[in-house]
C-alpha cells in the first residue's frame, strides 16, 4: 500500500489572460508541499499565447 505523502499536484491558472478577454487559458501542472506551503501559491510562468511571463495562481 501507497504511503500519503505531503506532496499534492497543483493546477496554476494564468492572472492576465482572464482579465485580457482572449480565448483560451494557461494552465500549468506541479507539485508543492502542504505542509511547507498551506496557502495557494503564485508562480511567474510563461504564458505562450501571451508571448510574456505572468503571474500564475493555484486554483482548486
Amino acid at each position: 500500500m501507497a504511503k500519503k505523502g505531503n506532496r499534492v499536484q497543483v493546477i496554476l491558472e494564468c492572472t492576465e489572460h482572464k482579465d485580457s478577454g482572449m480565448a483560451g487559458t494557461s494552465r500549468y501542472i506541479t507539485t508543492k508541499n502542504r505542509k511547507n506551503t498551506p496557502e495557494r501559491i503564485e508562480i511567474k510562468k510563461y504564458n505562450p499565447v501571451l508571448r510574456k511571463y505572468t503571474v500564475h495562481k493555484e486554483i482548486k
